[in-house]
């Protein structure tokens, strides 16, 4: 069992905790509304908050298998997960089969 989340690590569905779950939401929206993926700078402003803490969540998602990054690229998250298991495929009416 994962301490930090309190969720079992199995071999199915991967879980995030629910500010986990925003930030990935926040990626993937600004990702389909700029073509780009945002900086740390723009998670820092959309949350209100500070640098060391966007950073540690970045390096927290990327380590837990939700995204990757390219390093020495700007703005090259990618989300490994299917829109569908983000929280805000709903209100995106996002089609599974269709990329975003």
């Amino acid at each position: 069992m994962s301490q930090k989340s309190g969720t079992a690590r199995s071999g199915g569905p991967r879980r995030f905790t629910h500010k986990q779950g925003h930030y990935l939401a926040f990626i993937c929206v600004y990702k389909r509304m700029f073509g780009k993926a945002p900086a740390e700078a723009d998670m820092q402003r959309h949350f209100r908050a500070s640098s060391p803490s966007v950073h540690q969540m970045v390096i927290g998602l990327e380590r837990d298998g939700f995204i990757r990054r390219q390093p020495g690229i700007a703005r090259s998250i990618d989300i490994l997960l299917p829109t569908d298991q983000l929280p805000i495929s709903d209100w995106l009416n996002a089609n599974p089969s269709k990329p975003l």
